[in-house]
């Protein structure tokens, strides 16, 4: 699973989404990239099932990159417990998505058929809406 290795701060606030992905909005290492449509925390779970998915969609071939990182810890108050007695526990890891922001990109001289259906099944693991885009300049069939 995806984390940190050291944080300066173990706790922090929740934050907010506003505006769209001014950095890592478009595709630049791969040739197929999948990008957030709407703003909204993506656990590491679920980019690791999402990676998971592609991977196998790909057939192990071509190379995949992941775009962002979970790096901002979130807490959780354990069930049934009183108000007070401070910040619960981190629970799980999160990273921050504006939408326009690449979270996924294929390359490595992959058929567009197969990157496609590899991203459309990382889709499905996904909480956010998310579309499949090309690299700007991008001409099909150069294997």
């Amino acid at each position: 699973m995806l984390m940190p290795k050291r944080i300066k701060y173990r706790k922090m606030m929740r934050g907010r989404m506003k505006g769209r992905a001014s950095r890592g909005a478009e595709v630049h290492f791969g040739d197929f990239g999948l990008q957030a449509l709407e703003p909204g925390w993506m656990t590491a779970r679920q980019l690791e099932a999402a990676r998971r998915a592609a991977v196998r969609g790909m057939r192990r071939r071509g190379k995949i990159w992941i775009r962002v990182f979970p790096d901002k810890p979130v807490t959780k108050k354990p069930a049934e417990t009183r108000m007070g007695n401070g910040k619960g526990n981190v629970e799980f890891w999160v990273a921050v998505i504006r939408p326009g922001r690449i979270i996924f990109e294929l390359g490595g001289g992959l058929p567009e058929d197969i990157a496609r259906e590899a991203l459309r099944l990382a889709q499905y693991k996904l909480a956010l809406k998310t579309k499949i885009i090309t690299r700007h300049g991008y001409t099909g069939g150069e294997e």
